[in-house]
């Protein structure tokens, strides 16, 4: 007899429960979660739209100054 067998891992274990069916947004809690997914998504958002216009600014400064500035060797060897 293999190991296991004696302690109800046998071929009839499990058959006296119901089955267990995956349903992600079923009932209560799963609406419950759904709403919180959308609500981290709508934050998430939003900051990506506020970070976005720093990023869009930065690059502009960045230009401006690399165009008023005038050349330099880089600080690094090529």
């Amino acid at each position: 007899m293999p190991r296991g067998m004696g302690k109800g891992y046998g071929r009839g274990f499990g058959r006296g429960y119901p089955r267990y069916r995956f349903l992600p947004f079923g009932g209560l809690y799963g609406l419950i979660d759904l709403v919180f997914l959308l609500l981290i998504l709508y934050v998430l958002f939003k900051l990506f739209l506020v970070a976005a216009t720093y990023v869009v600014a930065l690059v502009v400064l960045f230009l401006l100054w690399s165009f008023l500035r005038p050349y330099r060797r880089p600080f690094w060897p090529l």
